[in-house]
C-alpha cells in the first residue's frame, strides 16, 4: 500500500482555529483555548478524511527567516511587533495557547517538526521533495505560497483551507492551477507569484504587472528565467511599457525567487518519526493537559480518528 504523507501548516491552521472558534471561556482568567480546540479538531477532521500513514505538524521555527529579510528587508516587515527583536504580530489570547499546542501534540505522539533559520514552508517542501516516489503527498495550508509545490507526477497536491476549512477544502492539483491561474504547474505558479508580488508578505512585484498578465507572460516564454533573458536580449515581442517595467524592476527579480521560492533541500533533523501514532506518547501529560485546557471532546475526536 502507498503511503500518504499529511503536511501541516501549523501556524495557518492555528490562527484560523483562533479567529473561526469561538472563546467560550466562563471565567477570563481561564487559559483561553479556542485555538487549541480548533487545531486538535482540525487534526482529526483531516485523520477521518484522508487516513494518512504519516502526519507532520510543520513549524515556524524562523518565521522571517534572514536569508528571506536581506533579499527583501520588506518581507514580513509589517508583521513584526514594535519593540521586539523581530517576533511576529500575535493577538494576546493566542499566544499562550501555542505552547500547549506543542504539548499537545507532544503527549499524544505527533510528530512536530521545525528546522532554526526556516520557515514551515520550507520543512515541507523539503519533505515532499524526500517523500517523491514514496508517498503521496496532502499539504494542508490557507497560504497560496505552497501552490508551487504541486506536482501531479509525484502525487504532490494542496488542501487549501481559506474558503472551506478543513472540512471542504479546495484540492489544489495541476487542473486546478490552470483553470484557477492559468499556469501549468506548480513551479509556473511560483514565476507568476514573483511577478505578481504578494502584499501581504511585503514582496512588491512588478509595478504594473498583476495576476493575469504574469501568467500570460510565463505562459508565453515557459518560465521566468526566460522571459527575463527576452528582456535582455532585445526581444521585440516585448515592447513599450510593459518592456519598461519589466526593465525597472530588475533589482527585484534578481533576488525575490530566493523570496518566493520554498526551499526544497533544507538538512531534516535525522530521528523523528513521522508515522501516525498507535498508543498515545504520554497518556498522564495529556490528561493534564486536557484538564488545564478542558480539551476533553477534541481529544477524544482525534484519539479516535487515529484509533489509539
Amino acid at each position: 500500500m502507498k503511503r500518504r504523507l499529511l503536511l501541516l501548516d501549523s501556524a495557518s491552521l492555528y490562527f484560523r482555529a483562533f479567529y473561526g472558534v469561538p472563546d467560550r471561556r466562563r471565567n477570563p482568567s481561564d487559559l483561553p483555548n479556542n485555538a487549541i480546540r480548533g487545531f486538535v479538531d482540525m487534526i482529526a477532521t483531516l485523520v477521518n478524511d484522508h487516513a494518512p500513514t504519516d502526519l507532520v505538524a510543520c513549524w515556524d521555527n524562523d518565521w522571517r527567516p534572514q536569508f528571506r529579510v536581506d533579499a527583501i528587508p520588506s518581507y514580513k516587515a509589517h508583521r513584526v511587533t514594535e519593540g521586539t527583536a523581530g517576533a511576529e504580530e500575535s493577538p494576546d489570547d493566542l499566544t499562550p495557547q501555542v505552547p500547549v499546542i506543542v504539548e499537545v501534540l507532544r503527549a499524544i505522539g505527533i510528530c512536530r517538526l521545525g528546522v532554526d533559520g526556516y520557515e514551515a514552508d520550507d520543512v515541507i517542501g523539503s519533505l515532499a521533495v524526500r517523500a517523491h516516489g514514496v508517498s503521496e503527498v496532502d499539504v494542508v495550508t490557507g497560504d497560496r505560497d505552497l501552490f508551487q509545490l504541486v506536482d501531479d507526477e509525484q502525487s504532490v497536491r494542496v488542501l487549501y483551507t481559506a474558503k472551506g476549512g478543513v472540512r471542504t477544502p479546495d484540492v489544489v492539483d495541476q487542473a486546478f492551477l490552470q483553470q484557477k491561474y492559468d499556469v501549468s504547474s506548480g513551479a509556473a505558479y511560483a514565476d507568476m507569484a514573483v511577478l505578481r508580488g504578494d502584499a501581504s508578505d511585503g514582496l512588491p512585484g512588478v509595478s504594473g504587472i498583476g495576476e493575469k498578465t504574469a501568467a500570460a507572460l510565463i505562459n508565453r516564454y515557459g518560465d521566468l528565467a526566460s522571459l527575463r533573458a527576452a528582456v535582455s536580449s532585445g526581444d521585440p515581442t516585448l515592447k513599450g511599457a510593459q518592456r519598461a517595467r519589466l526593465e525597472a524592476a530588475s533589482a527585484y527579480l534578481d533576488v525575490a525567487p530566493t523570496v518566493v521560492q520554498v526551499a526544497r533541500n533544507i538538512d531534516i533533523p535525522t530521528g523523528f518519526d513521522p508515522s501516525v501514532p498507535t498508543r498515545v506518547a504520554d497518556p498522564a501529560r495529556l490528561d493534564e493537559l486536557v484538564a488545564q485546557a478542558d480539551l476533553r471532546t477534541p481529544v477524544s475526536r482525534l484519539l479516535a480518528a487515529l484509533s489509539v
